[in-house]
């Protein structure tokens, strides 16, 4: 098990650019599956969950060519559709959270998928229910196969229908939409997600010939077309990162800039960071976080005390929370956090009160932050990433620390970050990676 070795108190200063979008990676890239020509797409992150769901599309026959850093070709002319039946296909998707975006362009392309129960983080329940039911809508039929613990999904011919999904579900959503655009007649799916990266999924998929309109809103209209063809696609910059950025840069920053972030697909972020007072300069698709001794959390108009909370797009993106409650944790100010899509996502503030931080966990949704304006500095600690971003969030408040801190099981941070130490020690930053049982 690797981990990081944190040395605290250093400054970041200089430029750093995001990576490509891991949760648009993950939908584009099971979306190749829909054509037997060739999709080239770019921007590609270097990262754990990415680079295992390209080894499941190579594993059932697609054709898969690396035409340089982050640049792929992808050709489905000649899948293995047996192994879709295998132990080993099932186990794999039980471990890889992103495996279920698979589903929709099989069922669609050819008429039938398996699921099987995907792996992640451990943030509580991501149930499927809304996959379920959208595919049921379009005519699916499932069948449980108890010795294996799965779900066989069949359809000679999706039918077109209208939809009113139970929630706004960004993977649901485009495992619906993919699973659609070739199905016979006309689809509406109302309470669609509309983040950026669903966007791009049917930027990309009206490239290769399918024709769905309404992108950008919560209400969709998707003409099933009788096939697909290939095209070009290049990931925009990935938000989450962008914002985990915004955050280092805020808490350790002396001067850093934020290169090529695609502003206009950043909704409130930046707003929602300078809600606790962090200052952000926008300087054309750049953004400038300059040295900041103090920051002051806002109130609202009516005096009361500042709430961040997620919210379907372009509402907050739930992923960015655990970032802006460790930079709360050294704001001048109060701020409540209250994540209310999972219910286990806050369970790592354990690890900062450890630290010094000042937080009342209400419950399993809302984390009171009382920042301490630098006053009182987080000491190091020893510990463990639960989940991507609460990993992240841990990373930074390490950073941040008086001594040398360690985290384990930073392969949760890997899933999502691409190279993260040799790009933060590039800005200034003492982070090790190591591979031993050593104690720090």
């Amino acid at each position: 098990m690797e981990s990081f070795i944190i040395e605290g108190g250093h400054q970041l200063c200089g430029e750093i650019t995001p990576q490509g979008a891991k949760n648009e990676a993950l939908e584009v890239i099971s979306a190749t599956m829909l054509t037997t020509e060739k999709v080239r797409i770019s921007n590609i992150p270097d990262i754990l969950d990415v680079n295992n769901l390209i080894q499941l599309l190579r594993d059932i026959g697609v054709k898969v060519e690396c035409n340089g850093r982050g640049d792929y070709t992808f050709q489905a002319d000649d899948l293995n559709l047996d192994y879709l039946d295998s132990l080993e296909f099932v186990k794999k998707c039980s471990s890889l959270r992103g495996s279920v975006l698979m589903i929709g362009p099989l069922l669609g392309r050819f008429g039938r998928a398996i699921i099987a129960k995907p792996g992640g983080d451990k943030i509580g329940r991501r149930r499927l229910d809304t996959h379920f039911l959208g595919f049921r809508n379009l005519g699916a039929r499932f069948i449980k196969d108890e010795q294996r613990d799965v779900y066989l999904i069949e359809a000679k011919r999706l039918k077109g229908t209208y939809m009113l999904l139970d929630e706004a579900s960004v993977t649901g959503t485009a495992n619906i939409i993919m699973a659609a655009v070739m199905a016979k007649g006309v689809t509406t799916i109302y309470n669609a997600a509309s983040e950026p990266y669903i966007q791009q999924l049917c930027h990309l998929l009206n490239a290769m010939g399918a024709s769905i309109s309404g992108i950008g809103s919560n209400l969709l209209t998707i003409v099933g077309v009788d096939s697909l063809h290939g095209a070009t696609h290049r990931l925009l910059p990935d938000m989450i990162e962008v914002g985990s950025f915004i955050g280092m840069a805020a808490m350790v920053g002396n001067g850093v800039r934020i290169k090529d972030v695609s502003l206009r697909n950043l909704g409130i972020i930046p707003d929602a960071f300078r809600r606790i007072g962090v200052k952000i300069k926008e300087e054309g698709d750049d953004l400038y976080i300059p040295h900041q001794p103090h920051y002051q959390v806002e109130s609202f108009i009516d005096g009361t005390i500042m709430t961040l909370s997620d919210a379907p797009w372009p509402g907050l993106t739930p992923d960015l929370l655990s970032v802006l409650l460790v930079v709360g944790t050294q704001a001048r100010g109060t701020v409540l956090i209250h994540q209310k899509m999972f219910e286990s996502r806050l369970f790592f503030v354990d690890k900062l009160i450890d630290m010094g931080a000042q937080i009342i966990l209400c419950d399993p949704h809302r984390a009171v932050v009382v920042g301490q304006d630098h006053r009182i500095k987080l000491r190091a600690g020893k510990m463990t990433s639960p989940d991507i971003r609460a990993g992240i969030a841990l990373l930074i408040a390490a950073m941040s620390a008086d001594g040398t801190s360690r985290i384990d099981n930073i392969a949760q941070i890997d899933r999502g970050y691409e190279d993260i130490e040799q790009r933060l020690n590039n800005l200034g930053a003492k982070i090790k990676r190591v591979d031993d049982c050593s104690i720090v």
